[in-house]
């Protein structure tokens, strides 16, 4: 083979190598595009990554995922409802929440805030999830932890922030 084939070869190769890298990049960046708040629709929940504006859910969403329930201490009543690791492992890549991973969830309407690491979230037996009210909107509880009692539930949650570290 002459030099002039292998060094065409070689150019070829390295433009191919190069489309593929851009190509994968350009894919990678639409997965994660941030979302226009503008654009939610009426009773979308935004996820915050860093106070960027990174995916929205309805809870209609959720029923893909699989439900959880616990009874709870202080009323005996059942919660049925999603786990919140499951929620954020549908919008968020699952290697960038770790132990110093926080998570805030709010409900602007009641003035009311949970922060929770993500070890707390992650823990099964604490059993962080969102329940539907009788309302229809979402309110995050635990069997154990923090939110444990019913006065530290936060209902009709409007967002959730997650703050890496």
């Amino acid at each position: 083979m002459s030099m002039m084939k292998r060094t065409f070869l070689a150019f070829l190769l390295l433009i191919g190598i190069s489309v593929s890298v851009l190509g994968i990049e350009a894919w990678r960046s639409t997965q994660m595009q941030p979302v226009s708040e503008a654009g939610l629709p009426p009773g979308a929940i935004p996820i915050y990554l860093d106070g960027k504006l990174t995916a929205h859910f309805l809870p209609a969403d959720l029923e893909q995922l699989n439900l959880a329930s616990f009874v709870d201490a202080e009323e005996g009543k059942t919660q049925d409802g999603w786990l919140l690791r499951d929620v954020l492992a549908l919008f968020l890549p699952p290697v960038i929440l770790d132990s110093g991973t926080r998570i805030q969830v709010t409900s602007s309407s009641r003035e009311k805030t949970a922060e929770l690491t993500w070890d707390e979230v992650a823990l099964a037996e604490n059993m962080v999830m969102f329940d539907l009210s009788g309302r229809g909107t979402l309110k995050l509880v635990a069997k154990q932890g923090k939110l444990a009692a019913r006065d530290e539930w936060v209902q009709d949650v409007d967002k959730i922030e997650v703050f890496l570290p």
